[in-house]
């Protein structure tokens, strides 16, 4: 099938049927208008992190920025948020796939974030399946037949909210000019142009979710894309609301910064915290004197995490804005009840904590979660929506807090293989096209499968990295456990393709080079 294209533009992609329904000639031009006007401001600002990165990598420090002192101290808040977002107590994320979709919309959360970016595969028919099924959620016309069932939507469902992809991610699918255009521009220009409207005469949108930034520069391209866009498809301004992920250690220094460059149009910030983890791993992975213990020691009472949550909180409710807490891996685990007990205390204990310092909501991931999670939050809020009126004064945290990397021990045998069984069987799923992967009573996406890539490149690198049994961890070491692991996973039964996926782990947490993402490398194997 051939398709009418904007002038310039062209897509590689094969055009599967009921595509055109997404790829229609005035979408298409909006995504060829932003991308002219702001691709060389994105590239910029990826050029902006690689400076960045080499000046940390030589030991420099973050620190809140002088030259934004007065946004940081002045009186301001964000413009009102409309009534679809007052009550965000329990939100629900997964990728764009159909049974999801309607399973996330009808799990009794009060809020959806739908994923086209970590929990997600972005390969071409994700994609534009995913505008699809959207598409007619919104319209309430979504259904699916499986397995002598029939999935639809009740006829009480959570608010949506769109994560599009980051800005270090390409759409390779399509070019403008010759030049790939941003997968988060792509994501987002479809969506809004197909469903913004719609969305507003049903009462709720269009809200988005914005992730990976590490600057308020990065938050001010896409203030801008909302302005640009809103202009084309003829919203008024500040129609668009998005919560923005603090999700790497940089963004963590400029969160006023960030809230005040989107103030027409944000919804808060979201304590992202799996991401936040491989941040800071990659951002001072040749620092000697870092070193982060096993991925399973380091949770949200860890010092660093900690004053991450309460800077976050304590900021947006100064603002006006929501706070959102972060995810919690676990999942419901139904063959053994002894496990599922420990797993939903894990889950309970997540949220009170959440709760009580102040936090609006949460996140989960399946929708078995939704009613106990839920339960901890009405346990604080009771009858009110949020608790944005809950201010903390008596929180004070100061660079080092954010820079007070512990636990460093112990490094466990069992703990790098669980980094390496966990990377092989998520790669290996990735590639076969299934972003969001339950391993081991975890919900693994691109997030969690980085922290276990990245920890096993720098505790070969690190003086500090070190087994508790005095062994130091070495490449050879880990491409001998590579073998015994790939073996594992094969033997469990898991769907992927996994001799690739430990073809690519092996190589990208031993050589020398530190790859910036994942998924960079695995999106042009898709």
């Amino acid at each position: 099938m051939t398709l009418p294209l904007p002038q310039g533009l062209q897509i590689t992609g094969t055009i599967e049927p009921g595509f055109e329904r997404i790829l229609t000639l005035p979408a298409l031009e909006l995504v060829a208008k932003l991308h002219r006007r702001f691709e060389a401001r994105r590239q910029e600002l990826l050029k902006a992190r690689v400076e960045r990165a080499k000046r940390l990598d030589a030991g420099e420090r973050p620190d809140f920025l002088p030259e934004t002192k007065a946004i940081r101290e002045g009186d301001w808040t964000i413009a009102p948020i409309p009534p679809a977002l007052h009550c965000r107590r329990v939100e629900i994320t997964g990728p764009v796939e159909r049974k999801m979709i309607i399973n996330a919309f009808n799990s009794g959360a009060d809020s959806y974030m739908t994923d086209f970016e970590d929990s997600n595969t972005p390969n071409w028919s994700n994609q534009i399946h995913g505008q699809i099924n959207l598409y007619e959620a919104i319209r309430r016309t979504i259904k699916l037949e499986q397995g002598g069932k029939t999935y639809q939507l009740n006829d009480k469902i959570a608010t949506l909210q769109v994560r599009p992809r980051g800005w270090h991610l390409d759409e390779k699918h399509v070019t403008v000019d010759g030049q790939r255009v941003s997968g988060g521009i792509f994501d987002f220009a479809l969506f809004l142009f197909h469903n913004a409207k719609e969305q507003i005469a049903r009462g709720a949108g269009p809200f988005f979710y914005l992730p990976k930034m590490e600057s308020h520069l990065e938050a001010r391209l896409w203030n801008d894309i909302f302005v640009a866009a809103q202009e084309e498809v003829g919203l008024p301004r500040g129609t668009i609301k998005a919560t923005v992920l603090i999700e790497t250690i940089l963004a963590a220094f400029e969160m006023d910064e960030i809230l005040y460059e989107l103030r027409e149009h944000s919804a808060g910030l979201n304590a992202g915290r799996w991401d936040y983890i491989f941040s800071c791993i990659k951002k001072f992975k040749v620092d000697k004197n870092f070193c982060l213990a096993d991925r399973a020691k380091v949770t949200m009472t860890s010092p660093f995490m900690r004053a991450y949550a309460l800077l976050l909180l304590k900021t947006c409710h100064k603002r006006n804005a929501p706070a959102m807490g972060g995810m919690s891996a676990l999942i419901p685990i139904k063959n053994d009840p002894e496990k599922n007990a420990i797993a939903m205390q894990g889950i309970i204990n997540d949220k009170k904590r959440d709760a009580t310092d102040g936090y609006d909501g949460g996140w989960v991931a399946h929708p078995g979660l939704v009613e106990p999670a839920m339960k901890e939050f009405l346990a604080v809020l009771g009858d009110k929506p949020n608790q944005i009126d809950k201010q903390r004064p008596d929180v004070n945290v100061t660079a080092a807090d954010l820079l007070n990397f512990q636990p460093e021990t112990p490094i466990t045998e069992a703990g790098l293989r669980m980094n390496i069984n966990v990377g092989i069987h998520y790669l290996g799923a990735w590639l076969a096209g299934n972003g969001c992967v339950p391993i081991h009573n975890l919900m693994e996406d691109a997030a969690t499968a980085e922290i276990s890539r990245s920890q096993v490149w720098q505790w070969i690198r690190s003086p500090k990295g070190v087994l508790e049994d005095g062994r130091k961890v070495t490449a050879e070491m880990v491409k001998s456990f590579v073998t015994e692991e790939l073996a594992k996973v094969k033997a469990s039964g898991a769907a992927g393709k996994f001799d690739r996926a430990a073809e690519i782990f092996t190589v990208m947490s031993t050589q020398e080079a530190f790859a910036e993402f994942l998924t960079l490398p695995l999106y042009e194997e898709v």
